[in-house]
This record gives C-alpha cells, structure tokens and sequence, in this order.
C-alpha cells in the first residue's frame, strides 16, 4: 500500500514538474513576444516576431500578431506617403499662389491712383481686403507646411518669462485698441526650459492674436512657478464644441475677426515639437488655453 502511495505521490509531482515547465516555458514565450511586439511598433523594420518555444500554440499566436504586424507597416507607410505628398502640395500651391497675388495686388495699385466713382473705389477695397486674407492665408500655409516638414526642432536653454514678456510688449498697443487691459501674473522665480525661442515666441504671438479675436474684453494671463502658462478671456460667443475644435486645421468660428484657422493649429504643433502639452477649456464663457512644459 504505501508502494503504492509512493507511485501516486511520484506521478503528482512529475505532473507538477511538467505543468510548471510548460507555465514556465509559456511565461517566456509571452514575454518574447511582447518585447518583440513593442520593439516592432517602436522601430519599422521587416523584421517579424520570431520566439524560442516549439509550442504550437504560441507560434500561432505569434504568426497571427506578425499578419497584424504586416497590415500596420502596409497602412503606416501608405498614411506617411500621403503626409508627405500633402506637405509637398501645401508648399507647392502656397508657393505658386504668391505670384498671382503679387500682381492682383500691384494691379489695385495702379487702379488706386485712377479716378474712380464711389461705388468703384468700394468695390476696390472690397478686392484689397480680400486679396489682403489670401496672402496672410498663402503665408501661414507656408509656413504651415515648412514647421510639419521639420523632423527635429533645435532647442536651447530659453528663459520662458523674458519670452512671454516680450510678446505681451508687442502686442499691448493692439489689446489696449480693443478695449482689453491684460491682467499679467508672471512668477517672478525664473523659468528655464529647454525649448526653441523663436518657436516659442510664435506660439504666444499666435495666442495673443487669438485672444484679439475671441475676447469680449478681458485677458489674463499667468505664468505659474511650475511653468504653466495660461491664458484666460471672457468668450461669450463660444461653446464647448467649438472650443474642441480649435487646434483643428482651418477650423473657424463666426466670431473670428479675419481668421484662416492655422494659427492655434500652428501653436499645437510647435509646441509638441517642443515637448510640451497645450489645451483648452471652456467654463461658465471663460476660453483657457494652457501650455506646459516639462523642467529639464
């Protein structure tokens, strides 16, 4: 009898053994294919997944992620091609759009100096102010194109608040036209990012421009000591959807005074170039946009 429960207790544990061998074996198999997956998303390669273990199971499971594999490079490359052949034709129409431009505009010159009926000389300006959007369209386009074409921005050690203060200078003269008085809370601990000035500099500029639009006469602005800088106006004429909306490209609303829609698209995407994060909230009529960049 106890010959016998020895046996028992010998087949147990040898079933044990091999269960554990194969919990173990499946482990590292698991744990191949992950770090091979999240190798293959990371770098493009054609390299597929490959694993150690004869287990045809796991093999399967690693041919199938390698099919899956297989469409996401096919559908990565067809969507970089795309993007790449839109930046080229953004820059292109941009570019083949200044010319005709710049003769619209010498014409209307020339009609200027001429004698002109009233109704003609309005009709005039009419032209002019539209011409006028066409080119500030064609340059941000440009411009556009040329920061979506830029892999890789230079960065510096910049000192955030001298920036900000000097795009509130600039933009005093035409706030204060408006009716707006800034109310500016800058900390005075000095904040030091790794960041590209002009870039940054663009991205304020481009906020400021935004709250000329949309401000129904105030602007605060604040620049913490964590280095989050916000700007906050009253914005009546806004709701939430649209607020979702306008990082989007070309998107405008009514409200927007002489808006192509890129400027705050544009802040977007200097602004993750640069590492940062940027938002926009919407409460009780008051627009917040928040930009933050990680310290060094």
């Amino acid at each position: 009898m106890e010959h016998l429960l020895l046996i028992i207790i010998g087949i147990l544990l040898l079933i044990i053994f091999v269960l554990a061998a194969k919990v173990w074996f499946l482990r590292k198999s698991a744990q191949e294919i992950a770090e091979a997956f999240r190798d293959r998303l990371t770098v493009d390669t054609n390299t597929l997944i490959d694993i150690s273990t004869r287990d045809p199971y796991m093999r399967k499971l690693a041919a199938d992620i390698n099919v899956q594999l297989r469409m996401l490079r096919q559908q990565r490359h067809k969507y970089l091609s795309g993007d790449r052949e839109l930046k080229e034709a953004v820059t292109n129409i941009s570019h083949d759009l200044r010319t005709p431009l710049t003769a619209i505009c010498g014409y209307l010159d020339l009609l200027e100096r001429e004698e002109k009926s009233e109704d003609i000389a309005r009709y005039l300006s009419l032209i002019e102010n539209r011409v006028d959007a066409m080119k500030q369209l064609t340059e941000e386009l440009f411009r556009y194109s040329v920061i979506l074409s830029t892999e890789e921005m230079a960065l510096e050690t910049v000192h955030v608040n001298g920036v900000l203060e000097e795009s509130i200078a600039a933009f005093y003269g035409a706030l204060t036209s408006r009716g707006i008085q800034p109310e500016i809370d800058i900390t005075e601990s000095r904040i030091v990012r790794q960041l590209n000035r002009e870039a940054l500099g663009r991205v304020f500029s481009n906020i400021l421009n935004n709250a000329l639009k949309y401000s129904d006469g105030d602007l605060a602005i604040t620049l913490r000591e964590n280095g989050e800088i916000i700007f906050s106006n009253t914005a009546l004429e806004l709701n939430e959807v649209q607020v979702g909306k306008l990082f989007d490209r070309f998107f405008t609303v009514e409200a927007a005074r002489n808006s192509n829609g890129l400027g705050l698209a544009i802040s977007k995407t200097l602004v993750e170039q640069m590492g940062g994060t940027i938002t926009a909230t919407y409460s009780d009529g008051v627009l917040s946009i928040t930009i933050h960049f990680s310290q060094m």
